[in-house]
């Protein structure tokens, strides 16, 4: 009897697509069953780097319209140095503006900032090292984290010290009589306003420091940690970015 030789359903729906039948699959090998892992690799869009860019994307967003916020407040520091009020006496229009001497304690708490943002910076370098993240991926212990965590230690220690001098030049510039009451002068208003707000945004910064520090250890993936350092080290650089920004205006704009 003649062979005779019939297609494959397989077959069909390769050869045929155009008749109802299924276009060529293209079936991407597992790793020999590892169920799926090289098809989760290739998806980035629910993949650790792709979670990475997006908390990314809403941080820088948030932080834009907070940036957008603090350069308000210095347009309208400026319009109000450069109001003039008449004088009911004199009618004469003048300038009710009067210098803060600002405290010399805010140097040294700026160098504190500028020291704490270096040293985010460090621990964010860590927990990208690669050869570390290497080892542990590999199960051979959390070479990355104990990098880092020196250092957003340091960065907490740093940012409360900040805060704290921030408070004592508070106290100083009420004991000269440029308290923070009804009728107080523009200047020294806009001070406490500036940095008031500064302060506040600065101890959230403190607070994601101290949530980061809690969770680190618990985390059980590498990635996750480094999303973790990666946002607080981004939220804690543009809080450095605003001091020296306000501190700039606050020296050379009165």
């Amino acid at each position: 009897m003649p062979t005779t030789f019939t297609h494959s359903p397989a077959e069909t729906e390769r050869k045929e697509p155009g008749i109802g039948g299924k276009p060529p699959l293209d079936r991407r090998p597992t790793g020999g069953g590892g169920g799926g892992g090289d098809d989760d690799w290739q998806n980035q869009s629910h993949g650790p780097r792709e979670l990475l860019y997006r908390i990314r994307l809403y941080l820088f967003s948030v932080l834009a319209a907070d940036m957008l916020f603090f350069a308000l407040l210095v347009v309208f520091f400026f319009a109000r140095q450069a109001g003039l009020l008449m004088d009911p006496r004199t009618h004469y229009f003048a300038s009710d503006w009067r210098r803060v001497q600002l405290p010399p304690i805010l140097y040294l708490s700026t160098a504190l900032l500028l020291v704490s943002s270096v040293a985010m910076e460090v621990a964010r370098h860590n927990i990208f090292r690669e050869i570390d993240v290497l080892e542990e991926w590999l199960g051979l212990g959390k070479p990355a984290l104990r990098r880092s965590l020196p250092w957003v230690g340091a960065t907490l220690l740093l940012g409360a010290l900040f805060l704290a001098g921030q408070g004592s030049a508070w106290k100083q510039l009420t004991a000269q009589g440029y308290a923070f009451v009804h009728g107080a002068t523009p200047a020294s208003y806009f001070f406490y306003l500036m940095t008031g707000l500064h302060a506040a945004h600065l101890l959230l910064g403190v607070f994601g420091l101290i949530l980061c520090l809690t969770v680190l250890s618990r985390l059980k993936r590498v990635e996750f940690r480094q999303i973790a350092i990666d946002a607080t080290a981004w939220f804690w650089h543009t809080m450095v970015l605003t001091w020296m920004v306000l501190y700039a205006v606050l020296i050379f704009g009165q």
